[in-house]
């Protein structure tokens, strides 16, 4: 005799904004009609909504909802994104960029940025680390075209994201979701109710006394936590001395005519100012340390630095770097800011809800909900956190800047263990060394470590082994060509004007 199914059958999810709504088509997506899934939201609870800036895995987020791009960016006011410019971090006056892609095209078994740093340390300076990158001698230009699938093209070695706006996401998810069987429930949660010997959630209750009971339950209640942490009291491990910004002041303005294809993210007295071009606007907004800066001081500084009127009044936001000990916690997963939050400098906080979901599906559970799925979840979202978490430290530890309290706090500061055997390899001999997978790749890591002058006193030995490799000419060869190659590309504007303009 078959046993009876253990399927799970009841979903609910507390909370909108695009956590709630990523969440509820993507498992919509995967479950089909036969979880019931209920998103449950008030329209008097504001969302967080600034996480305008994405990084290329969200391309395969859409693609797996089967999204068309052009519809995505029409209905989203969005823009496209080759990588992120960053100004005045490793010393002021200076810039570089962070680029969506590689550097160059490899011409031997060794990378690269090997021979670069050769011709470096042995005065023959070959310029810039970030002319030998397709991604930014296209955006410099403020070009755009998406790259080729040819991988014999040089167009085929970057790769691109999106800017939109985060309100207008949610919004478009929402009608998916609901296109699917979501059952949307308008209304502020007043209680959470407990049961069984191991206290998992039953039902949560309305204000307006509507219980709505759940088998499993996606907590996307923002930074809160109702879920997570105001009814199963998961813990939460707090990074705010390593990433010691724990405010941000956000404010759209007008757009002043630059169609810029790429993020800004220029560094101030107490922290860092964030530029994002949408279609109808620019996102703005200061990411600051409270302890060294007051928040008149972050909203002038805010304002003065738009590029046209402002839309609205400066939002301030509060937080606490770090995440969830459990993020996944009996039958609860957290996603979004419930989750945790690490501040949006390599934005990564829309990705960090794309693998959270991801992750629940490979893990999806049945209605015992078995605590090995909880143990591996958590096991794989600290190791990614972790990651993600050293490389935005490695943005505040690698400066030479000492002229405000902040900056040497910074280069001051000790570092993750992780983080400073990963340098260590770094400055002996240019290497780039990992336990295990990672978001952020070499070419990342890269643009980082020599934008902000941790300079390697070394090379890669086999270099010198290999003198049969033309290196200065492949180097040389390569800057040229993509420099011509990125002058026949369409100007931003005019590629969103003439394929995905919006309204």
């Amino acid at each position: 005799m078959q046993g009876q199914s253990q399927k799970l059958e009841r979903l609910v999810i507390v909370g909108g904004g695009s956590a709630g709504w990523m969440a509820a088509s993507a498992i919509a997506n995967a479950a089909g009609r036969g979880c019931k899934i209920t998103l449950i939201e008030s329209d008097e609870i504001g969302t967080v909504g600034v996480g305008e800036a994405t990084i290329p895995p969200i391309k395969v987020f859409n693609r797996s909802l089967g999204l068309d791009e052009k519809d995505f960016v029409v209905r989203t006011q969005g823009t496209f994104k080759l990588g992120i410019e960053f100004v005045n971090w490793g010393r002021q006056g200076h810039r570089y960029f962070h680029p969506f892609g590689t550097y160059g095209a490899d011409f031997d078994m060794v990378p690269l940025h090997q021979y670069y740093l050769r011709a470096r340390q042995t005065g023959r300076d070959p310029g810039s680390l970030d002319e030998f990158t397709m991604a930014w001698q296209v955006a410099k230009r403020g070009r755009f075209a998406p790259p080729t699938q040819d991988p014999r093209l040089i167009q085929s070695t970057f790769d691109y994201a999106y800017h939109f706006d985060a309100g207008l996401y949610a919004q478009f998810l929402r009608s998916y979701s609901e296109a699917r069987g979501v059952v949307r429930m308008e209304g502020k949660i007043a209680d959470v109710g407990l049961g069984g010997e191991d206290g998992r959630i039953t039902h949560v209750t309305l204000e307006d006394g509507r219980k709505v009971e759940g088998d499993f339950f996606i907590d996307c209640s923002g930074f809160r936590g109702l879920l997570i942490e105001g009814a199963l009291k998961a813990g939460y491990e707090d990074w705010s001395h390593w990433l010691p910004c724990d405010r941000a002041m956000a404010v759209p303005c007008e757009h002043g005519g630059v169609f810029t294809p790429f993020t800004r993210s220029t560094a101030r007295e107490a922290g860092w100012q964030w530029r994002i071009p949408l279609q109808h606007r620019i996102g703005n907004g200061y990411v600051y340390s409270s302890g060294f800066v007051s928040d008149e001081e972050v909203e002038q500084t805010l304002l003065a630095n738009l590029d046209g009127k402002a839309l609205a009044d400066p939002r301030p936001l509060h937080f606490t770097t770090g995440k969830r000990k459990k993020i996944w916690y009996k039958n609860c997963v957290a996603i979004g800011l419930a989750a945790g939050f690490m501040e949006p400098l390599e934005s990564t906080s829309l990705h960090l809800i794309q693998t959270g979901i991801t992750r629940f599906l490979a893990l999806f559970p049945d209605k015992t909900i078995d605590p090995v799925l909880e143990t591996e979840f958590n096991r794989l979202s600290t190791y990614e956190w972790e990651r993600i978490r050293d490389f935005l430290i490695l943005h505040y530890c690698a400066t030479e800047r000492d002229d405000t309290e902040l900056w040497r706090y910074c280069a001051s500061m000790s570092l993750p263990d992780t983080l400073t055997y990963k340098m260590a390899h770094f400055r002996k001999y240019g290497r780039m060394v990992s336990d295990g997978p990672e978001l952020f790749l070499n070419p990342s890591w890269l643009a980082v470590y020599l934008g902000q002058f941790v300079e390697p006193t070394g090379y890669d030995p086999l270099v010198d082994t290999r003198t049969h490799v033309q290196a200065d000419h492949h180097l040389a060869s390569l800057k040229t060509l993509m420099a011509q190659t990125a002058e026949t590309f369409p100007t931003h504007r005019d590629f969103i004007n003439q394929t995905c303009r919006a309204g």
